[in-house]
């Protein structure tokens, strides 16, 4: 008699991990090549653990978890790192003619075939999850080859070092394996670090350091040279910083890569920004705002004038906000120009100017020029001066909206600022639609996730800002998320509109504490009761709001 497989979708409902009409809108707007499940995750709806679990049900095939699985060494001989990363699958163990491998796709015969032939092994599939196997030869294959590259390298001189382009060298293999490590890891930035006798390289993971390798110390002059080379860089100055931009393609995704270099005691300091060109935020829905502040948020953009500001500290996520508002705004109708420090995300049908103080194209010249384009919105990537202000300000009163960002710690704040920059307040109320302020705080991962009872503490944290809490969310830590019970990151907002008696208050020169007391009647979702409202969904842990939000 055959055996009737389940379908897997319909597992998932049985199992409560998916509603039928999840199901049925993902069927339609998937593509005719695309598996079910690779569309499931995209849209977010299972994670790759859940998915896991239930092929696993299905197909009958276990699934194995590599964080600290026990590897024999010698199997990475056997299966080469380019079949390995092409197929995406590791080498667990031999047992007598076999070979057990974890794939994503256990499914994937033709795979299974051509490493049977390679090998002389009989095949055992095990599924493990895209980012552990992306983890594991990230870690393995590379450390295999560290050792045999520190051997390899020479004492290089500086007349030397302009030749590390070639791409055979153990220096430029080193880099590319860190770079690698680093966008298999999903690392926002790599630092690399010189101390007095050797070099920390370190990756910033859902916003945390972490250092992942240490090197002798001898090898900075020429991972600086090489990093140099490939962001044009002078690789012959190293008494003043320097910024560049390299474009790759790392593990076949195009990646863009901000660079820049700061002398320190210990010699120059380098920091890369990876922006995964792949995972560009640009839908203004996937941002985290909620209800109300999107609703608010989507009638300030949608004015035909006036400024809008995003605040927050570097890495706040502020110019994903900005560029999600520019992909809702853009239509042929538009003229939208931005001038920015640096250009991050190209975006199709929006003209873009990068700043280059060198030749005196400031924020300031650049938008001078930008209103004899006769643009409808202009977007400026930051004010900074009292020039910038006055210009984007003008800018505004004469029929554009203009949308920029500013460094304060809140919304009510950035009004403060304005003024602090010498701006008049007539033409801040005449101006200023609204204020954004944003934090990125991490997400409680959802494979590892508990409900637990909510502390006194945090009971009494809830109470101060009207809510109640018995129940949390919390991570207790799994290969998923590296231990730390977070994975992933999303925005918390506080959209402060600026109407009429706040402008009242502005012009008469009030204090920021009678701003906010105005901001308190119109019911305006301040950083802290977004945050909270996000633990109260099981999204986040009241530590992660209160890293980066003051309770008053």
């Amino acid at each position: 008699m055959a055996i009737v497989r389940k379908r897997l979708g319909d597992i998932l409902i049985e199992q409560g991990l998916l509603t039928d009409e999840d199901l049925k809108e993902t069927l339609k707007a998937k593509s005719a090549d695309q598996k079910l499940g690779d569309a499931l995750l995209q849209r977010g709806l299972v994670t790759e653990q859940q998915l896991i679990e239930t092929l696993e049900v299905q197909l009958g095939i276990p699934h194995v978890t590599l964080f600290r699985y026990p590897f024999d060494p010698n199997l990475f001989n056997v299966v080469p790192k380019e079949f390995a990363k092409r197929n995406l699958l590791v080498p667990l163990k031999t047992e007598g003619d076999k070979l057990f491998v974890a794939m994503t796709d256990p499914m994937d015969f033709i795979t299974i075939d051509d490493l049977r032939l390679t090998t002389g092994f009989q095949i055992e599939p095990a599924i493990a999850s895209k980012d552990d196997i992306l983890k594991t030869i990230a870690k393995y294959y590379d450390e295999e080859s560290y050792d045999e590259m520190l051997g390899e390298m020479p004492q290089v001189t500086q007349q030397q070092q302009e030749e590390l382009s070639d791409l055979d060298a153990p220096i430029v293999r080193l880099v590319n394996q860190i770079l690698s490590s680093a966008v298999a890891q999903k690392a926002s930035d790599i630092h690399f670090d010189p101390q007095e006798s050797r070099i920390l390289v370190r990756y910033r993971i859902d916003g945390a350091l972490r250092t992942v390798r240490t090197l002798p110390k001898q090898m900075q002059g020429m991972i600086t040279a090489r990093i140099k080379i490939l962001a044009n860089l002078d690789i012959t100055e190293s008494r003043i910083p320097q910024d560049g931009r390299i474009k790759s393609t790392v593990d076949f995704r195009p990646i863009d890569l901000r660079v820049s270099s700061l002398p320190t005691v210990y010699g120059e300091k380098v920091v890369m920004r990876i922006l995964d060109l792949s995972n560009n935020l640009t839908d203004i829905s996937k941002l985290g705002f909620n209800q109300t502040n999107m609703e608010r948020f989507m009638q300030a953009i949608e004015k035909p004038n006036g400024i809008i500001l995003i605040s927050g500290p570097t890495g706040s996520g502020k110019s994903s906000t900005l560029y999600a508002a520019l992909n809702k705004l853009n239509a042929e109708e538009v003229n939208i120009i931005t001038v920015e420090d640096p250009v991050e995300y190209q975006l199709e049908g929006i003209n873009q100017i990068q700043v280059n103080t060198n030749v005196g194209l400031t924020f300031a010249a650049g938008l001078r020029s930008i209103l004899r384009q006769d643009p409808d919105i202009v977007m400026v990537g930051e004010i900074r001066d009292k020039e910038t202000a006055d210009i984007s300000i003008r800018a505004s009163l004469t029929g554009h909206l203009v949308l920029s960002t500013i460094h304060t710690n809140d919304s009510i704040a950035s009004i403060s600022r304005l003024m602090d920059m010498g701006v008049e307040p007539f033409l801040v109320t005449a101006s200023l639609n609204a204020v954004v302020a944003q934090r990125l705080i991490r997400r409680v991962c959802r494979d590892c996730r508990e409900i637990q009872p909510a502390t006194m503490r945090e009971k009494e944290i809830f109470e101060k800002r009207g809510f109640d809490i018995d129940i949390i969310a919390r991570g207790r830590g799994c290969s998923q998320c590296n231990m730390t019970g977070y994975r992933g990151r999303m925005a918390i907002h506080e959209v402060l509109v600026v109407d009429e008696a706040i402008k009242d208050v502005i012009n008469r020169g009030g204090t920021a504490a009678e701003i906010r007391e105005i901001a308190n009647k119109n019911k305006t979702i301040f950083l802290i009761d977004d945050g909270l409202m996000k633990v109260k969904e099981g999204m986040t842990t009241t530590e992660e709001v209160m890293r980066v939000a003051m309770i008053d």
